[in-house]
């Protein structure tokens, strides 16, 4: 069994009843308003043990928000997963056979491979390639602050910075391991116009990540005109959010070796002074910090050979 490590402050919520939504794909639901606009598409449980998401959608639903203009699509993504969610072992349910955000590239989907995450990933695709807009609602392993990952694309970082929540963007290329969704397709297309951003909401089972999922597809929707602001009014803190803070990932570190620790227990934004600082060791060979402020984003706690141990980025105006 799983050791759990952070309490379990979130409910899970029931999803059976968007099991058959309107759209012929189970757990996807779709609304199209009256007035022309983007198809904007808000994307939860990538991961079943990232509750946040589905605690989004599940408000939007029951607070009736629909869309102004253009198409609304809400998909609760790997249900086959969230459904072995378990308090007492929360992690087991990150994915039933394979990371589902790690997929998302033409030559694993339309290669002969098989699993539960491919087979679902293979089911969405069509929608997902779709839509203008894409949100990715995510939470994390440790008690970093929200971040907003944007991609490489000048557009992710505008759209990113017009929704103005969480407080620190993230613009990075992805993971060694595989394809994130937000990287797929026209998404990350230098010359494309569709947008796909990733919310990290917070801890994953924190009782504000569930807000934070909130709040930041709330403005996520104001930011691309589907909805008006008096629409998400009565859910939003009062008074102007700080602008954004931007960091642009320089460096991924991939874990290389059965025996990578890092230095100290770094939760994530960590900003470390000197260049040459030792952060990390995989396998007897030290992990120096490129240069000065170089900000730590997202250390993992899976320090499996091939995956992303942490990246590394310098704030950028």
């Amino acid at each position: 069994m799983v050791r759990v490590i952070d309490p379990i402050e979130l409910v899970a919520p029931d999803i059976e009843p968007y099991r058959h939504g309107n759209t012929g794909i189970e757990h996807v639901g779709s609304i199209t308003a009256d007035e022309p606009g983007p198809h904007v598409l808000v994307n939860a449980l990538m991961h079943g043990n990232e509750l946040c998401g589905a605690v989004a959608l599940d408000f939007l639903v029951r607070h009736g928000i629909r869309p102004r203009r253009g198409r609304l699509t809400l998909s609760f993504c790997n249900v086959a997963a969230y459904a072995t969610f378990d308090p007492r072992s929360p992690a087991a349910s990150r994915y039933v056979d394979e990371d589902m955000n790690r997929v998302w590239s033409p030559a694993v989907l339309d290669s002969p491979r098989d699993s539960a995450e491919l087979r679902r990933a293979r089911q969405l695709r069509p929608l997902f390639e779709s839509a203008d807009f894409l949100l990715d609602l995510h939470s994390m392993q440790n008690p970093t602050a929200p971040l907003m990952l944007c991609g490489r694309t000048s557009r992710g970082e505008r759209l990113a910075r017009a929704v103005g929540f969480p407080a620190w963007i993230v613009a990075d290329g992805g993971h060694a391991s595989g394809r994130r969704l937000i990287d797929h397709g026209r998404f990350a297309d230098p010359d494309g116009d569709a947008i796909a951003l990733l919310a990290e909401c917070g801890q994953h089972w924190r009782r504000d990540t569930g807000p934070v999922a909130v709040e930041t597809t709330l403005r996520f929707l104001l930011a691309t005109g589907c909805i008006d602001a008096a629409d998400a009014a009565p859910w939003l803190p009062g008074g102007e959010r700080p602008d954004p803070c931007l960091v642009e990932v320089t460096d991924t570190v991939t874990v290389g070796s059965d025996a990578f620790t890092f230095s100290e227990p770094y939760l994530g934004m960590e900003i470390i002074p000197a260049a040459g600082t030792v952060i990390a060791s995989d396998g007897g060979r030290p992990v120096r910090t490129p240069y000065d402020d170089c900000i730590l984003i997202m250390p993992s706690r899976r320090l499996s050979r091939g995956q992303t141990a942490v990246r590394l980025g310098r704030l950028r105006p």
